[in-house]
């Protein structure tokens, strides 16, 4: 009994090694087992997150042409005002003695030009008439003192006498006949009367229009962003005394990364948040994109127009989330972002590899990619739906393979949450 029962423990023992030599053979000798996806057909859109502010399209700053103390403050900010309409009030009084004192010059000028017209004229002729009848005076006596020289009766010096008496005679005749010139219309002193009072009237002008700029006024329909002024203060040419929004539409300004240029352009359909109004969501339009890239911050700048009707809560330089609709397809061959082998850093279409599962083994497929997210991408070319793709770490291709379907969340295309990092690629699928 001791023989037998030693035999059949020790059979035992051998039965047991020879099965755990099979188990250990058995084990290290089948297929690992690794994650895979089925490639599916499924809607896949791609967006763009960044903030952006409110910007009217056109701001102005508006100051004074003139150094002078402020008398009035009309408008606070946030007032809307109209073309026209006075912002503030300079004190004027020097302004208004120029301007009185101009007016005076004016009308001394103007006096002095009718005065030439009127009596001045009279006076000239007059004294042209004059001026003949003591020259014919003159030549009357220069004859008889002529023949009474010639008789004998008086001398030669009188003879020179009159004659000098005549040739003064004819002078004055002369310079009356020059100042009556002058004073008609055509004449020296009508014209010097008339650019007095051409001068006159400019510098009139010039003290009125001084006089007008005491009061800033609004250039245009606008809305006063800041007031930077009190009463007492002194305004001086070049400090901005108000800044104003120009009556228009709103516009969204958002700074991208250069990176995503090429994923930008007009007319691409953007969805708009605030953070002060988070259910309040609205939409906007890509409207242009800078020509030039911003070398310090590697940015470019981005404009959006806003559809009507824009938020009443909007404000100037509020700041803004916005996700822009960058690329969508209805339907697309979708495989997760992280089943890509070996992809090449050439863009988009750029060539790709993946990994499937066929027949038990794994094998290598060449892919021609389209719209990338973060976390899925288009296949053009290469696999079709319901086929395997291999996810994570795997055997060589030509290895046996077992294959596990239920992948971890974050490797199924189409489930993660868009991605806020100042322009940063984000997904949605199933929209």
């Amino acid at each position: 009994m001791d023989t037998m029962s030693r035999r059949l423990v020790i059979t035992a023992a051998v039965l047991a090694l020879a099965l755990l030599a099979v188990f250990a053979a058995w084990w290290l000798t089948r297929a690992p087992l690794v994650s895979a996806v089925s490639v599916n057909v499924a809607p896949l859109v791609r967006t763009l997150q960044f903030s952006a502010r409110v910007a009217t399209e056109s701001r102005v700053e508006v100051g004074s042409t003139l150094t002078g103390r402020v008398l009035q403050v009309a408008v606070a900010e946030g007032a809307q005002v109209k073309a026209g309409d006075v912002l503030a009030r300079l004190d004027n009084t020097e302004l208004q003695a120029a301007l009185v004192q101009s007016q005076a010059n004016e009308r001394q000028a103007a006096a002095r030009l009718a005065g030439l017209r009127s009596s001045g004229r009279s006076a000239a002729r007059a004294g042209v008439a004059q001026a003949e009848s003591v020259l014919v005076a003159a030549q009357a006596e220069q004859l008889r003192t002529r023949d009474l020289v010639a008789q004998g009766f008086l001398s030669q010096a009188r003879l020179d006498e009159v004659h000098r008496a005549a040739a003064v005679a004819g002078a004055q005749l002369d310079n009356a006949r020059a100042q009556s010139a002058a004073n008609a219309e055509p004449g020296t002193d009508v014209a010097q009367a008339q650019a007095q009072l051409a001068l006159a009237g400019g510098a009139r002008d010039a003290a009125a229009a001084r006089l007008a700029e005491a009061v800033i006024t609004a250039p245009a329909n606008a809305r006063v962003l800041t007031r930077l002024v009190e009463p007492g203060q002194i305004a001086q040419p070049g400090r901005p005394l108000f800044s104003l929004a120009l009556a228009g539409p709103l516009q969204l300004v958002a700074q991208v990364d250069e990176r995503y240029l090429g994923q930008l352009q007009a007319g691409q359909p953007a969805g708009v948040r605030a953070d002060a109004y988070p259910t309040q969501r609205f939409t906007a339009r890509v409207l242009s994109i800078a020509p030039l890239v911003d070398a310090q911050r590697g940015a470019i700048e981005v404009k959006f127009s806003v559809q009507p009707p824009a938020p009443a809560f909007l404000r100037e330089d509020m700041t803004l989330s916005v996700e822009v609709e960058t690329a969508r397809r209805a339907q697309a061959l979708v495989v997760p972002a992280d089943t890509l082998r070996g992809e090449e850093k050439a863009g988009e279409t750029a060539g790709a590899r993946v990994w499937v599962a066929r027949d038990g083994r794994v094998a290598e497929r060449q892919v021609r990619l389209g719209v990338r997210t973060l976390d899925a991408v288009e296949i053009l070319d290469g696999l079709t739906a319901g086929e395997l793709v291999l996810v994570g770490p795997a055997p060589q291709p030509g290895k046996r393979v077992r294959v596990d379907t239920d992948a971890p969340a974050s490797a199924r295309a189409g489930k993660g949450k868009p991605e806020d990092a100042g322009a940063a690629m984000s997904n949605a699928m199933g929209r």
